[in-house]
């Protein structure tokens, strides 16, 4: 773990905004087993029903967001399984063409990387990066492993790939800058727990309101402490297959909604966060 002196030094977001708000959406694929499944998990057994599950995203699920999104002028990042892509590529397109920022996910979302494993991650990572930029037309400069779940090695990967940040790490309030090999890249921490609808709604079967309740918790504390001069970041996590069905996709509007009813706030995709941390700070802070 790293010795930590002082507190960290508060920054400023572009236009002096109060606080920033993101909103990122999980686009995801899988080989056996999705996110919700009944019953024990039997190793590389085919869940029907759960991969049935999935399949709400692209059928019903991304479109309705896709509608919601313009109706508040707020541009998402998705972060997309290379499958998806591949079996998806008009709704990929549609993103970017949208205005969406379009990052990796993983291949497939059943398969998170194996730290013993570095071929076959370097290979995972190349793979989607291709497979979205075939059905986007524009080279993702993001990545979040599954499950944020990266390795000892995923960084070094993404920087020999070009990639501008990651989303690997819940260490921070705000994004950061690390080198590797010789090169920067910025370093998007997940900060959604109270607002991502597998944690707070899928796995533990809480009620939709609590996601809102979730993220207007966090919100309210980062708009205070915008106020006090220490500008943060809240953020809205939703999967294409769970949180777009009613009555979820209601308290994420809800949320929306009450981000968008305060001055002062910057909406940015995760890439724009980044492009922030990289111009800021010319090395780790």
């Amino acid at each position: 773990m790293e010795v930590v002196s002082q507190p960290p030094a508060p920054i400023r977001w572009p236009n002096d905004a109060q606080a920033a708000v993101s909103v990122t959406v999980a686009f995801e694929s899988y080989e056996k087993v999705g996110h919700y499944h009944q019953g024990p998990r039997v190793p590389g057994k085919t869940s029907h029903l759960s991969l049935s599950f999935s399949d709400y995203g692209p059928k019903v699920g991304v479109w309705r967001l896709f509608d919601l999104l313009d109706r508040y002028e707020v541009r998402a990042t998705f972060d997309i399984n290379g499958k998806a892509a591949h079996e998806q590529p008009v709704i990929v397109r549609e993103m970017a063409e949208r205005g969406h920022e379009t990052a990796g996910h993983g291949w497939a979302n059943d398969l998170p990387p194996d730290d013993d494993d570095p071929e076959a991650e370097q290979h995972d990572i190349r793979a989607t990066i291709e497979a979205i930029e075939a059905a986007s037309g524009t080279r993702p400069v993001g990545w979040v492993s599954p499950g944020s779940r990266g390795t000892r090695r995923t960084l070094e990967f993404l920087v020999a790939e070009g990639m501008r940040w990651s989303g690997d790490d819940a260490s921070a309030d705000v994004p950061f800058v690390k080198t590797v090999g010789g090169k920067r890249i910025a370093i998007v921490p997940r900060i959604n727990f109270a607002s991502n609808d597998l944690i707070v709604w899928l796995r533990p079967s809480h009620a939709p309101s609590t996601y809102y309740e979730g993220f207007k918790e966090a919100f309210d504390w980062v708009y205070r402490e915008g106020e006090r001069g220490n500008p943060l970041w809240a953020e809205l996590l939703l999967h294409s297959d769970m949180g777009t069905r009613p009555p979820l996709i209601n308290a994420f509007e809800r949320a929306l909604a009450y981000a968008k009813s305060h001055n002062g706030i910057w909406f940015a995709r995760r890439g724009d966060l980044a492009e922030w941390a990289l111009s800021q700070y010319a090395e780790e802070p």
